[in-house]
């Protein structure tokens, strides 16, 4: 078994050189040289107490040292796509847990989102939505607007560029439009990916949220494998939105209408409805 002090010394250099924020990264590593892990037998333990030493400075929520179990597939998995259907009154209604990689699982967005282009009214649920990929965030945004849109920027230090991430000018199947009722559904489980496509619609005036406020974490990753099952995740780039100038890093995405989760599914439709009566 790799000692914690050789784990340790293996996670200081993924840090420095690739944290979104030099400065930062130097901090973190000073705490992880300070700090004493070997009693700590435990593997799940010990990547809990590494996780908040490595958050202790800025408490980037995406800045973790994960143990992960290889775990079975599951029977049905509609690729985070977990719910879509019509609901009374012509309301479309999509659940997302999880935006996965726009190049392998695009074919899923395109379904799910030609299905509810004829509704009236578009509701997104990200209630229980992990995170996902900005490129699928992208091409989830081109179903909800007529022409193509620019609707995030990702900082990357490793090339010190910015990169523009625009909806699609073409996407397969049917759009839902640019001029349709879209709410969106957030709870404080929301994170990452889900907190992008919540805070892309709602900066652009596209959506209207709806719930809690999100977790607060807007820095994407690498992963990096210290040891079998154990990863490193670092943010090496962080969101830059064209409107705000900034992104929900540490704060979350704030509602436009505060409620509990639980009711926000129940407040969306009504609102909804009444909208068509």
């Amino acid at each position: 078994m790799t000692s914690r002090r050789a784990l340790i010394d293996a996670a200081i250099p993924l840090i420095t050189d690739n944290y979104v924020f030099p400065d930062v990264a130097e901090k973190v590593v000073e705490v992880l040289r300070r700090n004493d892990y070997d009693h700590l037998a435990d593997i799940d333990e010990f990547a809990a107490a590494v996780t908040v030493d490595l958050q202790s400075v800025n408490g980037d929520k995406h800045l973790r040292l994960l143990h992960e179990e290889p775990k079975p597939r599951a029977v049905s998995d509609h690729h985070g796509f977990d719910k879509v259907e019509i609901l009374d009154g012509n309301i479309g209604y999509v659940e997302n847990t999880g935006l996965r990689d726009a190049g392998t699982f695009g074919d899923f967005a395109a379904a799910a989102m030609t299905l509810v282009a004829g509704a009236d009214a578009l509701i997104i649920d990200l209630r229980r939505c992990r995170g996902g990929d900005p490129a699928m965030v992208s091409l989830v945004c081109g179903y909800l607007f007529d022409e193509s849109e620019h609707v995030n920027d990702i900082y990357e230090r490793a090339d010190d560029r910015t990169v523009q991430f625009w909806t699609p000018p073409y996407v397969p199947g049917r759009r839902f439009g640019g001029t349709k009722p879209i709410w969106v559904l957030t709870s404080s489980f929301t994170f990452s990916g889900g907190e992008e496509l919540a805070y892309d619609l709602q900066q652009t005036g596209r959506g209207v949220v709806v719930g809690e406020t999100t977790r607060g974490g807007a820095h994407p990753t690498d992963r990096h494998e210290l040891a079998e099952h154990l990863w490193l995740t670092v943010p090496a780039a962080r969101s830059i939105n064209p409107r705000s100038g900034t992104n929900w890093e540490a704060v979350g995405v704030a509602p436009d209408i505060a409620v509990p989760a639980v009711a926000a599914l129940d407040h969306a439709l009504e609102l909804a409805r009444k909208l068509s009566a």
